[in-house]
């Protein structure tokens, strides 16, 4: 009885002792397996928006003495998040690593456009017993939109000026857009849009992708100096963005230089003067101010001017001045040309004024009379020697 105890003791023992070192040996294999490969990447925690990829670059390390195929996989990455693993240009699922060697991979994930702000933490793993932690912080709430927007949306010029508008305008859809290009334009303005610098009224955009728009406006050539709201939008059937644009108008300088009757012509007598009115109209859509007159007449002439100058004239009126015309006495029957201009720092106006020139009385009596002598002379002459 005692033997069969001692035996039984003894047996017991025995497996005992196996089954201790049975698991011995298979915790020395696990820690020799986790010990043996090694995941490595420098960049384990980084910051991205919505809708953009991060290419992680993860060396796989064979620290034992043994070949060690490795099974590649990520556990913890979203349901709606991609991701893609690739070494030596292939999509791969394990790797083979001789031993003390070590291999690369490429880890390209995706964060796709709809998602929550905060951390996301999943882990690269190789095989069951090495693991990678990463972390991906998407730095704002994800949105399923589009975005106009420009750096500069307002501008300043007179009216006749073009006003031209950089945009950008970023699909933030996970699919392709068609957009129509708009603008709501008050009469009289023009607008083109010029996405790829080409007149278009529509663009499309790749998902997650934007595109350079260039904005013209060009107003009506008499608007009034004043600030302009312009809005413009890109839309689909299912998204779409406004920009509102301002156009800030200084206002057009224009002026005309006539007479009341718009008769540019008149007459004088050589050595007489000749009071000529003239009309000055601002036909702008902005005051004028400092407007001087000044003229430029025949060798011998002169020309004065009531007023020389006026301080003020605002937008779509007119006022009357007057050049008193005084011509050479030494003039010469006919037509001469004197030239009167309207100027301010901004804009000039001329008009040619032609003046006919007529001799005074006297001398008409006096080439009558030198006619009528030389006819006498002659019928004289004629008279006396004509028998002979």
């Amino acid at each position: 009885m005692e033997d069969l105890y001692m035996l039984t003791r003894k047996n017991l023992l025995s497996l005992s002792l196996s089954a201790l070192f049975g698991i011995m040996t298979i915790y020395s294999q696990s820690v020799n397996a986790a010990n043996g490969v090694t995941l490595y990447t420098p960049y384990t925690n980084i910051s991205v928006p919505p809708g953009e990829s991060i290419d992680y670059t993860i060396d796989v390390i064979n620290n034992s003495n043994t070949i060690q195929n490795v099974v590649i996989s990520l556990t913890g990455v979203p349901e709606t998040w991609n991701y893609i693993i690739k070494s030596g240009g292939w999509n791969i699922k394990q790797l083979s690593i001789l031993p003390r060697e070590k291999k690369s991979l490429s880890l390209k994930v995706e964060v796709p456009l709809k998602v929550d702000k905060g951390n996301y933490r999943f882990r690269v793993l190789a095989g069951r017993f090495n693991a990678l932690p990463l972390t991906i912080n998407v730095s704002e709430q994800g949105t399923f939109k589009t975005e106009f927007t420009t750096s500069q949306a307002n501008m300043q010029g007179h009216a006749k000026s073009k006003f031209t508008y950089k945009a950008a305008l970023k699909n933030r859809t996970a699919d392709k857009q068609l957009y129509s290009l708009r603008a709501q334009a008050p009469r009289g303005w023009k607008v083109d849009f010029k996405p790829d610098n080409r007149q278009a009224t529509s663009v499309e955009i790749e998902a997650n992708n934007s595109k350079d728009i260039t904005i013209e406006i060009d107003p009506p050539d008499n608007l009034k100096a004043g600030s302009y709201k312009m809005p413009v939008s890109a839309r689909t059937s299912s998204t779409s963005a406004d920009l509102e644009l301002e156009v800030v108008i200084t206002g057009s300088y224009e002026m005309e230089l006539t007479t009341p009757t718009g008769l540019l012509s008149t007459s004088i007598t050589a050595g007489n003067d000749k009071r000529v009115g003239l009309l000055v109209k601002n036909t702008g859509s902005t005051e004028l101010r400092d407007v001087n007159l000044s003229s430029s007449a025949p060798s011998g002439w002169e020309v004065v001017f009531e007023p020389k100058k006026i301080d003020k004239l605002e937008a779509g009126q007119n006022t009357e001045v007057f050049a008193e015309l005084k011509a050479d006495k030494k003039a010469i029957a006919g037509d001469y040309v004197t030239s009167i201009t309207a100027r301010t720092p901004e804009v000039t106006s001329k008009v040619s004024l032609r003046v006919s020139v007529k001799t005074p009385m006297f001398w008409g009596w006096v080439g009558i009379l030198v006619i009528t002598i030389a006819a006498g002379s002659i019928y004289y002459l004629f008279r006396k020697f004509g028998r002979r």
